[in-house]
């Protein structure tokens, strides 16, 4: 396991999670690659499920891990919204490195519509290239220049 070293805002690599209670889809990308790859979906529970999780980090090696937490339509938390939180702290305590959360509403929908093969780890495709959008978006804005008033 490495420290966190970078916070996740400056994290170049990424595991994503689209959490399930059965299943965990699982992608990698960076910032900087041609987008995020599916890798498998861990049908483990418990610590077999951590186990798998530590397999992938060993061989991945990302800077930072991000979780897809559900809501409802209407932006409300349910039960699985807490689950997935649940799920990322344990991420952070168990493998110390940085855990962003991001809105996975209808990733699983819209992967399952694309015909995916492996649907969880195509929506933890979706889920991590919306948390690579957010921090380009968010770092095209800082290097804006401040409007002369």
């Amino acid at each position: 396991m490495k420290p966190a070293a970078v916070p996740a805002s400056a994290a170049r690599s990424f595991l994503a999670f689209d959490f399930g209670d059965k299943r965990v889809g699982v992608a990698f990308g960076s910032r900087f690659g041609a987008g995020p790859q599916p890798l498998r979906t861990i049908s483990a529970q418990g610590d077999a499920r951590f186990a798998a999780v530590a397999a992938l980090i060993a061989e991945w090696q990302p800077d930072a891990l991000v979780v897809g937490v559900p809501f409802h339509p209407d932006g409300a938390a349910h039960q699985n919204t807490d689950r997935a939180r649940r799920f990322a702290r344990q991420l952070h305590g168990r493998f110390r490195l940085p855990v962003a959360e991001v809105d996975e509403r209808y990733t699983t929908t819209e992967a399952l519509a694309s015909g995916a093969r492996d649907a969880d780890a195509a929506a933890a495709c979706l889920i991590l290239q919306q948390h690579i959008d957010m921090h380009a978006r968010q770092s095209a804005a800082a290097e804006l220049p401040e409007s002369q008033e």
